[in-house]
């Protein structure tokens, strides 16, 4: 399985419905997710976007792997306050996500599905 591109109305389907659930983080998927905000512009973003291929093939069927494309999707990042791509989502099945800035490496990005997400 590939990354998938998002669009809003998927993300508050598919990850969270914040418009539902302002105040409590609900996740929505059945299985750890990572979502990458991104810009088609940004040369970290470019850079990161083959790693994150490789890790979805790694994990298929164990994580999910999604893409928000900031100036597609303006209203899901100022929800999310994306202030700089890529912004990497971490999300657990169960428990409280997490959010870091910048562009890990494969193994930052092994190390943190391994402990955070697989756990």
């Amino acid at each position: 399985m590939n990354t998938i591109h998002l669009s809003k109305a998927e993300f508050l389907s598919k990850v969270y419905d914040y418009e539902a659930n302002p105040q409590q983080w609900k996740f929505e998927g059945d299985k750890p997710a990572i979502v990458d905000f991104y810009a088609t512009w940004c040369g970290p973003c470019k850079a990161l976007g083959p790693i994150l291929e490789d890790v979805a093939k790694e994990y298929a069927g164990k994580v999910d792997i999604y893409k928000v494309d900031v100036d597609q999707e303006r209203e899901l990042a100022q929800a999310f306050g994306i202030r700089s791509v890529p912004t990497l989502l971490f999300i657990p099945a169960s428990g409280e996500p997490s959010m870091a800035p910048g562009a890990p490496t494969y193994s930052q990005l092994k190390e943190i599905i391994d402990k955070q997400l697989l756990k």
